[in-house]
């Protein structure tokens, strides 16, 4: 590096992170509290920036810092910075999801123990002057059902740690393999089993559209009479308007919080926050020495790494900078993310391996290619974000095994990718192709030829090639007023089979899909929205 960098260090990182930064001749200015008004000042030469959760980096602050090239957050969550923005810029966001593993994990047992053994409202007790021994009976966690939701690097630490209390360990992870979730000694589950059995359920998955009111009111007919419920994720995870009623009429019979939808929680949670039955604590899963000063010096190293061009660890856009000019290719990534995405939700979970066969010239970029692909396989399964950069990481860490084959030109078409889902019985071979401009399509599923846009919701099965069975199908979905938008149809005449794929203005909910999937001759019904 001929010149030398300018990092600016806000809210409070801890210092070690400038001394590091220091020794690799980055120059590291270090604040606390900064006014926006200094702040605009400082930025506007810095070549760096590296936050908590506190400061806002968005595009207005963006617009402030012609010579920004690197943004770190000294955490995990990135929900403070426009990474939108900052691509379309060409910055490159960095963060450290490994450094608060340990602490989240920590906290997440503690809150366990503290609900099991009554502790908090305990120590109020004695502090206030009783002797609560009778009122505050305990049970042991030893030989109770753990449920874990999510098994990324938070949910396997506290796996881990509670089979040491003797529990007994259930999990759902739509990502995780069997062999993976036995190394841990985990069963797994699916959700509403998972929900059924366990005595404490504890949530550690990003908040989706997937994971949002995953316990609710609706719902709550699922859960074990009694269930603890544990949330160091993500506030929205659990329906906080419906916890109290089910805590009052005992379906729940305590609560442990540490993240909020909003933070700090709004006056509405006053109640919630204040029962008895309720272990509160504002946002601490990261809160320790040891996680704050793991992540300034994971940034730090990263951030000086990056700058001198030899690693990029933790990026969150940084192949999508560089591939972003590159006009041949682009469509070539779009179409592999989307066959990742429908792919992942035609196999389903628990799939070992994965073999992405390339034909044609798109092959020459088959490293990328398939890093895009795994993007879209695995979007949403972490507390980390799923890039073109540790997507190949996770689906290692997983268990999943990818094979790249290239190949000639293709025999549909010259340039295709095909995945092959091994070990899947139904819908194990697809194919994908570019048919013009944003026009992705399926070319064939299981050998048999297909043209099915990857975009909408879909409704794919397999069914007897006889006649009446697609008047079955739609009289169904007209019966719940979904209006069929297009229909795809992949004929074996020989042995009177064939794969359907209906594509509707909207998704049709799980009683419209029970109905079509036990209709004499339909099988392998999946739901799919792209």
């Amino acid at each position: 590096m001929s010149e030398k960098l300018k990092v600016l260090l806000l809210d409070n990182v801890d210092p070690v992170s400038a001394e590091i930064l220091s020794e690799r001749g980055i120059e590291a200015k270090v604040f606390g509290k900064i006014s926006a008004e200094e702040l605009h000042k400082e930025i506007s030469d810095a070549d760096g920036i590296v936050v908590r959760s506190a400061t806002k980096v968005d595009d207005a602050l963006m617009e402030k810092a012609r010579k920004l090239r690197f943004i770190g957050r000294a955490g995990v969550g990135v929900d403070n910075i426009d990474i939108s923005a900052a691509t379309k810029r060409g910055i490159l966001v960095m963060n450290t999801p490994d450094g608060n593993t340990i602490s989240t994990a920590e906290h997440t047992c503690g809150l366990i123990l503290s609900l099991v053994r009554n502790i908090p409202n305990a120590v109020e007790s004695l502090k206030a002057g009783r002797w609560d021994r009778k009122k505050y009976l305990g049970t042991e966690v030893h030989g109770k059902t753990l449920g874990i939701v999510g098994l990324g690097k938070i949910g396997s630490a506290v796996a881990q740690r509670m089979k040491s209390f003797g529990m007994n360990l259930i999990g759902f992870d739509p990502y995780m393999t069997q062999e993976r979730a036995g190394e841990l000694g985990i069963k797994l589950v699916e959700m509403d089993e998972l929900l059924g059995k366990s005595d404490v359920i504890t949530v550690h998955t990003p908040l989706t559209d997937k994971t949002r009111n995953l316990i609710s009111a609706e719902n709550a007919f699922k859960l074990k009479k009694g269930v603890r419920l544990v949330n160091c994720a993500r506030g929205g995870i659990f329906n906080e308007e419906d916890l109290l009623p089910l805590l009052e009429d005992g379906t729940i019979a305590e609560l442990a919080l540490d993240v909020y939808s909003n933070e700090p929680p709004e006056e509405n949670l006053r109640a919630l926050l204040e029962h008895p039955h309720v272990v509160c604590t504002p946002h601490l899963g990261a809160s320790t020495e040891e996680a704050q000063e793991k992540v300034a010096v994971q940034i730090a190293r990263q951030i000086a790494d990056a700058a001198e061009h030899k690693d990029y660890k933790g990026s969150i856009n940084g192949k999508s900078i560089a591939l972003s000019t590159n006009k041949e290719l682009q469509p070539y990534l779009k179409l592999s993310e989307q066959l990742g995405r429908f792919a992942i939700q035609v196999a389903g979970w628990n799939v070992k391996e994965l073999t992405i066969e390339y034909s044609g010239a798109c092959g020459q970029h088959s490293e990328v290619l398939t890093d895009a692909f795994l993007a879209g396989y695995l979007h949403q399964i972490d507390e980390a974000p799923i890039n073109l950069i540790n997507a190949r990481y996770l689906a290692t860490e997983k268990g999943i095994r990818v094979k790249e084959v290239r190949e000639g030109a293709g025999k549909i078409f010259a340039e295709q990718i095909t995945v092959h889902l091994n070990g899947i019985p139904a819908f194990s071979s697809v194919s994908a192709a570019i048919f013009s401009d944003k026009d992705y399509r399926i070319v064939t599923i299981d050998k048999l030829q297909i043209e099915l846009q990857l975009q909408g919701n879909i409704i794919l099965y397999k069914n007897v090639d006889k006649p009446g069975m697609l008047a079955a199908v739609s009289s169904r979905l007209a019966q719940e007023d979904i209006n069929i938008a297009s229909l795809s149809l992949g004929r074996d005449k020989a042995n009177h089979q064939a794969v359907t794929a209906i594509v509707t203005d909207k998704q049709a909910d799980t009683s419209v899909v029970h109905d079509i999937s036990s209709l004499d001759g339909v099988e392998h019904l999946k739901r799919i929205s792209l």
